[in-house]
C-alpha cells in the first residue's frame, strides 16, 4: 500500500519528534546548561519586565486616580513616580520596622544564651537524671560560653581561607545582584513609559510571520495570562498583608513579645503561596523560644489558629477565588514547583497552574459541546 505524501509527512515528523524528545531527556543537564547560558546576560530584562508588570498593577490604578491630567505623557510618568515612590517607601519602613528591631532581638538574645544554656543542662540533668548511663556523659559536656566560643574559633581557624573565599563570593553574588537590579529598575521604566508601543510592535511581529487565526489564538491567551497573574499578584500582596496585621494585633493583645518582627516577616514570606507563613513560624518560634520555651509553644498554637482562619477564609475569598484555582490543585501546583525550581517555582506555580487550568477547562467545554453528548452523563 503507497502512503500519501501527507501521511508520510506525518510519520516524519512524529518520528523526528520522538528522537528529539529521547535525546532531550538523556541530555538534559547540557540543555539546561545551554539556557542558562542564554538567558544570564538576559536577566536584568526579566527582573525589569517581571518588576513593570508587577507595577503596571497599581501604575493603571494611578492612571485613573490622575484622569483629569489631559498630557498622556504627563500622567504616565506622574504615575510611575508615584509608584516608584510607594514602592521605595515600602522598603524603606520595613527596613527600618525590621533592621533595629532585629539588632535588639540578637542583643536580647546574647544576654539570655548563659541563662539559656544553663537551664537547659539543668532540664537535661532532671530528665536524664533515672538514666545512670548518659549520666557520665553530660557530666561531660561543657556549655559553657567560653568553651563554645573557643570552638567556633577553631573553626574559623581552620577554615580561613575558606571563609574567605566564601566571603570573596558572597560579595560578588550581592554587587552582581544589585546591579541586575539595578538595570531591571532601569528597563522597568522604559516599558512603563512605552508599554503601548511595544505592544503594538509585538503584534506587528507576529501578524506578519505567523497565521492570523495562530496570533489571534496566541493573543487570546496572553490577555487571559495577564489577567490571571494579576489578578493572583494583587489577592497574594493583599492576603500577605491582612495576614500580617492579623499576627501584630493579636501578639500585641496576648503579650507575645518581638509581635512586630513577626508581624512583618509573616507579611514578607506569605507573599510564597501555603510553604511561606511556615519560613516565618520557625524564626518566630525560636526568637520567642530564647525567651520563653512556654510563650513559644503557645506562639505555635496562635500561629496554626490563625492560618486555619486565613486558610478557610481569607485565603479562598482573596486569591481562591480571583484565580479560579480549586484548593487541591493549588496544593499540587507548589509541591510540583517547589520541587522542580525551589522558591521562585512556588511563586509562580499557581498562577501556570491557573492558566493551564482554565485553558483546559475551556477545551474540555468545546470538545463536549461538539460532541453532542448527554449532559447527564458527565455532570
Amino acid at each position: 500500500m503507497i502512503l500519501d505524501k501527507k501521511t508520510v509527512k506525518s510519520l516524519i515528523t512524529i518520528i523526528f519528534s520522538a528522537i528529539l524528545f529521547a535525546w532531550a531527556l538523556k541530555h538534559i543537564p547540557f540543555i539546561l546548561g545551554v539556557f542558562g547560558t542564554i538567558l544570564k546576560p538576559m536577566i536584568p530584562l526579566i527582573i525589569g519586565a517581571s518588576l513593570a508588570f508587577v507595577l503596571n498593577i497599581y501604575v493603571k490604578q494611578l492612571e485613573r486616580f490622575f484622569a483629569k491630567i489631559e498630557k498622556k505623557k504627563l500622567k504616565r510618568a506622574l504615575s510611575i513616580v508615584v509608584a516608584l515612590l510607594t514602592l521605595v517607601l515600602i522598603l524603606a519602613l520595613v527596613l527600618l520596622i525590621v533592621i533595629p528591631e532585629m539588632a535588639r532581638t540578637f542583643e536580647n538574645i546574647g544576654k539570655m544564651l548563659p541563662g539559656f544554656f544553663e537551664d537547659a543542662k539543668t532540664w537535661l540533668e532532671g530528665l536524664l537524671g533515672s538514666f545512670p548511663m548518659f549520666q557520665d556523659y553530660l557530666n561531660n559536656i561543657d556549655f559553657s560560653l567560653e568553651n563554645i566560643g573557643e570552638t567556633l574559633m577553631d573553626i574559623i581557624m581552620v577554615g580561613g581561607n575558606s571563609l574567605a573565599d566564601f566571603t570573596v563570593s558572597v560579595a560578588t553574588s550581592l554587587f552582581s545582584g544589585a546591579m541586575n537590579i539595578l538595570l531591571g529598575l532601569i528597563f522597568a521604566i522604559y516599558i512603563l513609559f512605552d508599554k503601548e508601543n511595544l505592544g503594538r510592535q509585538v503584534r506587528r511581529i507576529l501578524y506578519a510571520y505567523l497565521p492570523e487565526k495562530r496570533v489571534d489564538q496566541l493573543l487570546g491567551i496572553s490577555v487571559l495570562v495577564s489577567d490571571i497573574f494579576q489578578k493572583f499578584v494583587t489577592g497574594q500582596l493583599t492576603e500577605a498583608v491582612i495576614l500580617g496585621m492579623m499576627f501584630v494585633v493579636s501578639m500585641l493583645i496576648f503579650g507575645f513579645p518581638y509581635a512586630v518582627v513577626v508581624g512583618v516577616l509573616v507579611t514578607l514570606t506569605a507573599i510564597i503561596p501555603i510553604v511561606g507563613a511556615f519560613i516565618a513560624m520557625a524564626i518566630g518560634f525560636f526568637l520567642i523560644f530564647v525567651n520563653s520555651p512556654v510563650q513559644a509553644l503557645w506562639f505555635l498554637v496562635l500561629f496554626f489558629v490563625l492560618q486555619q482562619i486565613e486558610g478557610d477564609f481569607i485565603y479562598p475569598k482573596v486569591v481562591g477565588n480571583s484565580i479560579g484555582l480549586p484548593a487541591l490543585w493549588v496544593l499540587v501546583a507548589v509541591m510540583v514547583g517547589g520541587g522542580l525550581y525551589g522558591i521562585l517555582g512556588i511563586l509562580l506555580a499557581v498562577p501556570i497552574a491557573s492558566v493551564f487550568y482554565v485553558l483546559i477547562k475551556r477545551n474540555v467545554g468545546n470538545r463536549l459541546d461538539d460532541k453532542d453528548i448527554d449532559m447527564r452523563k458527565y455532570k
